[in-house]
């Protein structure tokens, strides 16, 4: 699997260095259908439409004007899309790196021959554990058939994320998962369940202690967020940090409204084809109430590279409802 490769990588730290002007990454939704009905997860719904292609098209263009280096789809589940391919392909066109976020359940090896044409970089799966029940179908029993597939036929790179605190009782298949992902030649990496404004839930000690294993031999951008963030987060201590959510990480809903991320939709609530440089300036230099037990990994990430300049001199003014009321979701 070619993936997003370390040049790749070099590229996208460059232009965020140069400029303190240019988003890293993007969450675009591009529907809020899912196929699934996972008990644990309100980011999705059963009636919407997806978003039009041409729509979804202008975003990835704006973004591309803005300087995004990153867009990541998401949903509800993104390959419900008719042109998610298509948006891909338009994300390509722009140099940017294509990623997406997905449960697998559509994975067929039509669909991955799709994804390789279009440019696909990064494909991350979520897998709760090893049999199906109430809580969530993200089973190794319900996708082994695909994930399989994957491991023959894709050309980008794979990615497993286990997810911790969902049961005491799936605990243990995190461990199973992890050495899955390894077997197939995928990544794997284990984030944490957190509340609806994006607040760590508590690890029970069997949670930490498999949450220890699986890290043990973890990379250096999850070694590296494993000690600035998640560290104090599960020793129940707040992180003193510059979230830069807003303009180096954008998530912008279906209804094309620029957020904080999923748990603070309502700040800034900007459209982003109005979106401009001066608001990437504005909530750069914005601190945001909810960071110090933020645990969403994707903005500690996008927040890194800043991390060694100046502070910042405004303070957010939270909305009243600005987080999506029952949210839970990994870090």
């Amino acid at each position: 699997m070619a993936g997003v490769t370390l040049r790749d990588g070099v590229k996208v730290a460059a232009n965020v260095l140069l400029s303190t002007r240019k988003p890293m990454l993007a969450h675009l939704v591009v529907t809020r259908y899912c196929n699934l009905d996972c008990a644990y997860c309100s980011e999705y719904d059963k009636v919407s439409k997806p978003v039009p292609l041409e729509l979804l098209l202008e975003r990835v263009d704006r973004l591309a004007a803005l300087g995004t280096q990153i867009v990541t789809l998401t949903g509800g589940e993104p390959m419900t899309h008719p042109g998610h391919n298509e948006v891909i392909r338009r994300i390509r066109s722009h140099g940017m790196v294509a990623t997406t976020i997905t449960n697998g359940f559509l994975m067929t090896k039509e669909s991955i021959a799709g994804m390789n044409e279009a440019g696909l970089q990064e494909l991350q799966i979520s897998i709760d554990g090893v049999k199906p029940d109430a809580i969530s179908k993200k089973t190794l029993k319900s996708l082994m058939g695909r994930l399989k597939l994957l491991s023959e036929h894709a050309r980008f790179h794979v990615n497993i994320n286990s997810v911790l605190g969902i049961t005491e009782e799936r605990t243990q298949d995190a461990l199973e998962v992890a050495e899955t992902a390894k077997a197939l030649g995928f990544s794997h990496t284990v984030g944490v369940l957190h509340d609806a404004e994006g607040t760590l839930a508590p690890l029970s000690d069997t949670q930490r202690a498999v949450y220890d294993k699986l890290t043990d031999k973890r990379s250096i951008v999850h070694r590296i967020n494993y000690l600035m963030f998640q560290k104090n987060l599960m020793a129940g201590q707040p992180n003193s940090w510059n979230c830069r959510a807003g303009a180096r990480y954008l998530y912008i809903c279906e209804d094309g409204l620029v957020h904080y991320c999923s748990q603070q939709r309502g700040s800034p609530g900007v459209p982003l084809a109005s979106y401009t440089t001066a608001d990437i300036v504005r909530e750069y230099s914005t601190a945001k109430s909810c960071a110090p037990f933020c645990t969403v990994s994707c903005v500690h990430q996008a927040s890194f590279l800043d991390a060694w300049r100046g502070g910042q001199k405004r303070t957010a003014t939270p909305l009243p409802g600005s987080h999506a009321p029952g949210q839970a979701a990994a870090a």
